[in-house]
């Protein structure tokens, strides 16, 4: 039997800030890999694989120090 836990959230006005951000860069994150996953099968036909772009993650987060960096 499996039981399940609700936990209620309950973030300072600065904690909520802090929050969306970080799920306003990673919404964008995903957008953007899923636009140049379209783009590049489109284009050329290339099927880009998870781990290609995972492996793009350190040049992006060294990149944007103030966003996916932080």
């Amino acid at each position: 039997m499996r039981r399940s836990f609700k936990f209620l959230l309950r973030p300072t006005a600065r904690q909520a800030a802090s929050l969306a951000a970080c799920l306003e860069d990673h919404r964008q994150l995903y957008n953007a890999a899923l636009e140049h996953r379209r783009t590049a099968y489109r284009r050329a036909g290339v099927t880009v694989r998870y781990g290609d772009q995972s492996a793009e993650l350190k040049h992006i987060r060294a990149d944007d120090p103030a966003g996916q960096g932080r």
